[in-house]
C-alpha cells in the first residue's frame, strides 16, 4: 500500500508516525525513537510529511526537506480541533495532523531558514531579559515600600530609590543587602538587553524589508527587526490588509447571529509580541496626536474625539498592521498622505 502523507508528531524523544493511502485509510502506525528518524525517513518512500510548527517543527522540516520528501507545516491551533475526544496522546495528535493537512482551506506554515530562526532567538531572549528586569524593579521597590520609601515611576527611578535605601537607618543591613543584590542583578540585565537590542537594531538596518517598515510611524527598528524575521517572504500568504491585522489578533471578536452583528474585544490571535509591539508604538504615536500633521494623524484625532484613548490605541495600531502589509508585499517605503491639506487646514 503506498503511503501518500504522513502525519509526524515530534518529542523530545520517541516521535509518532502516522501514514495514510491517497484515500485517506491508516496504513502506518508507529513510533520511533529520535536516533531512527532519520534513517526511517531515507528509505521512504517520497511523501508529504505534516508537522506542527512548534519546538524543533522547522529544524525537523529543514531535514526532512532534503531527505525529498515534501514538508507543511500546520500551526498547533489548526490541527487541535481533529484530535479525537477523549483520546489526547501522542498517536491521535499524529492521526489529526494528516485529517487537518486534508482540509480544502487549511494554511500551512512558512518553513524558517536558520538565519530567521536566529533572529526571533535575540528577540526571545530579549523579551525575556525585559521581563525579568521588570519584575527585579517591582520586587526592589515592594522591599524599599515595607520601610516607607517610595520613587515615582520608571526604571531610572531605581538609582534614586537605591540612594533612598542606602541612607535610610531605620533599614537593618541585610535588607539593603538583599536590595543590592537585586539592583546589582538589574543592571546586569539592562546591559545584556542593551546588547540585544544593538544586534536586532543592525539587523534592521542591514534588512531592506525592516528598512521599509521602519519608515512607517510608530513602528521602531525592534518591530520591524521581528515582523521581517517573523513573516518575511511569507506576506503573499495573505490575501488582504485585514487578513494580516486578523492573523495578528488585532481585529475584534465576533458574536453574530440571526443577521444581527455583534463585536467584542480584539481576538488576540497570533504573534503576542508583533501585537504588543504594536500597540506600544500607536501608544506613542496617540500621545503625539495633535503634531502629527498627516491624514493618518487627523484621522488618529478624529478617533480620540469619539472614543476612548485605549480602543483608539488599538484602532491605530490594526491600521499601523494594514499599512505594514502594503509596504511588505508592494516593496515601497511607506509615504504620509495628506501633509500638504493639513498643513493648509491649520493656517486656516
Amino acid at each position: 500500500m503506498t503511503i501518500s502523507m504522513i502525519g509526524l508528531d515530534t518529542a523530545k524523544h520517541v516521535f509518532q508516525v502516522h501514514g495514510v493511502d491517497a484515500a485517506g485509510t491508516a496504513a502506518l502506525k508507529r513510533k520511533l525513537r529520535r536516533d531512527e528518524v532519520v534513517p526511517f525517513f531515507e528509505q521512504q518512500e517520497r511523501c508529504t510529511i505534516v508537522l506542527e510548527a512548534c519546538g524543533g517543527g522547522y529544524y525537523w522540516a529543514r531535514m526532512l526537506t532534503q531527505l525529498g520528501h515534501e514538508v507543511k507545516l500546520l500551526a498547533p491551533e489548526v490541527a487541535r480541533p481533529f484530535v479525537k475526544k477523549g483520546k489526547k496522546n501522542d498517536a491521535a495528535d499524529a492521526a489529526a495532523l494528516c485529517t487537518a493537512a486534508s482540509m480544502p482551506e487549511v494554511k500551512f506554515v512558512p518553513v524558517k531558514s536558520p538565519e530567521q530562526q536566529g533572529v526571533l532567538v535575540l528577540h526571545s531572549a530579549r523579551s525575556l531579559l525585559v521581563k525579568q528586569q521588570t519584575m527585579l524593579a517591582n520586587a526592589m521597590r515592594g522591599l524599599a515600600t515595607e520601610f516607607g520609601l517610595v520613587v515615582a515611576k520608571g526604571v531610572h527611578r531605581l538609582d534614586e530609590l537605591e540612594a533612598q535605601v542606602q541612607a535610610e537607618a531605620s533599614m537593618p543591613a541585610t535588607a539593603k543587602q538583599a536590595f543590592a543584590e537585586l539592583r546589582e542583578h538589574s543592571q546586569a540585565a539592562a546591559k545584556r538587553i542593551a546588547g540585544l537590542e544593538a544586534q536586532i537594531v543592525a539587523h534592521a538596518r542591514q534588512e531592506g524589508t525592516a528598512r521599509r517598515l521602519a519608515t512607517i510611524p510608530g513602528i521602531g527598528p525592534i518591530a520591524a527587526s521581528l515582523i521581517t524575521a517573523t513573516v518575511g517572504d511569507a506576506i503573499g500568504s495573505f490575501k488582504s490588509a485585514r487578513h494580516f491585522a486578523a492573523w495578528l489578533g488585532l481585529v475584534p471578536r465576533q458574536h453574530s447571529t440571526g443577521g444581527k452583528t455583534r463585536l467584542g474585544r480584539i481576538t488576540k490571535a497570533g504573534n503576542s509580541e508583533i501585537r504588543r509591539l504594536l500597540v506600544l508604538g500607536a501608544t506613542s504615536m496617540v500621545f503625539r496626536a495633535g503634531q502629527w500633521n498627516s491624514a493618518a494623524g487627523a484621522w488618529l484625532r478624529g478617533v480620540l474625539e469619539r472614543r476612548p484613548v485605549r480602543l483608539a490605541m488599538v484602532a491605530l495600531a490594526n491600521k499601523m498592521a494594514r499599512i505594514a502589509w502594503a509596504v511588505m508585499t508592494r516593496g515601497e517605503t511607506y509615504h504620509a498622505k495628506g501633509r500638504a491639506q493639513v498643513a493648509a487646514a491649520a493656517e486656516a
